[in-house]
């Protein structure tokens, strides 16, 4: 007797259909954009709401929010790990040096973890939505969207000596970041596109000051800073005091994803020694640096597929790890 062909049994079809198509995450470790298309297709708006007004609140949120997806994955891998708070068992990645002071943005994860949980329990992790939240916060801000692989896992510790290791420091060399960025699978052109999300976000005096009072030990500015601007940044971050202090990272649009962050760096106005440096020590990052500073598009491009790319480091899947029903801290 032949069954009727319903909606049900259509849905029911297509479930199955995926399963069977899909690369087993349990087994390869693959990440694809549909894997919440039946187990939490509303993951993806819920997010994308949270995002879009703690954005309209406070500016600042989007370049806080890419940030913590950057220095997650350079630890240990896009797992998680630098939501965790410290624990008996845990000493927090939010202490180190990169991270102390200057990563926020963990209540907006809070806040999408808790919405998302109530419609979708122990289903979405946490990994996934911090990978989510830097798309949207890169899309709203007018830089481009990219269908992000999903299937992560959240991780059961963190390392705060890998957070202090791994994530670049705005006064590393060329070669140390270059390497940095090696060791995570990622090339050099990864390097350029993905320092790109400086064109939105601030940076605190601590980060640059060197640049403008002893750049080599001589007492001298760096002299690849340009000087009139070395000059304005000098009135808000002296020799001493004003750490804390915020400027932006693209003062011309600090707010709007673009590839402003690029002709700033050819004008020699790039805030930070890691971001100069890509346009002064290297024949290969200045003529990248020239070709995004006249063509948006492709540092749109590129960017999109960087990103993607780095969402892709050593993700726990299938069995390892677990789904936090609370980001800050692991279910046992």
């Amino acid at each position: 007797m032949a069954h009727p062909i319903t909606k049900s049994n259509i849905l029911v079809f297509l479930a199955l259909a995926l399963v069977l198509y899909s690369p087993p995450e349990t087994a390869a470790g693959v990440l694809y954009p549909q894997f919440y298309d039946f187990s939490c297709p509303q993951a993806i708006g819920i997010i994308k709401s949270v995002v879009s007004n703690a954005v309209a609140r406070d500016p600042r949120m989007a370049a806080s929010l890419l940030r913590l997806h950057f220095h997650d994955c350079f630890v240990k891998g896009c797992d998680g790990s630098i939501l965790l708070d410290s624990s008996g068992t845990i000493t927090s990645e939010k202490r180190s040096v990169p991270n102390r002071d200057s990563a926020r943005g963990f209540e907006v994860i809070e806040e999408i973890k808790s919405a998302v949980e109530k419609a979708c329990p122990r289903t979405v992790s946490c990994a996934d939505i911090l990978a989510m939240t830097a798309r949207d916060s890169t899309v709203l801000t007018g830089g481009p969207s990219w269908d992000v692989p999903l299937g992560r896992r959240d991780s059961l510790d963190a390392s705060l000596s890998g957070s202090n290791q791994n994530i670049p420091a705005p006064n590393n060399t060329f070669q140390t970041i270059l390497t940095k960025f090696k060791l995570k699978g990622l090339d050099i052109i990864d390097f350029v596109a993905l320092s790109g999300s400086h064109t939105i976000g601030n940076a605190r005096c601590t980060s640059f000051r060197q640049r403008l009072y002893n750049n080599t030990g001589n007492g001298q500015p760096d002299f690849s800073l340009e000087q009139k601007y070395a000059a304005q940044l000098r009135a808000n971050c002296p020799r001493a005091g004003g750490d804390q202090n915020l400027f932006s990272m693209d003062p011309a649009s600090p707010t709007k994803f673009d590839n402003g962050y690029y002709k700033n760096l050819m004008a020699l106005k790039g805030l930070l020694s890691s971001d100069e440096i890509l346009y002064t020590q290297n024949q290969q990052t200045m003529e990248l640096v020239k070709h995004y500073a006249e063509n948006q598009d492709d540092f749109f491009k590129q960017f999109a597929k960087s990103m993607i790319k780095m969402g892709n480091i050593t993700p726990l899947t299938g069995k390892h790890g677990e789904i936090r029903r609370i980001c800050r801290r692991i279910n046992t």
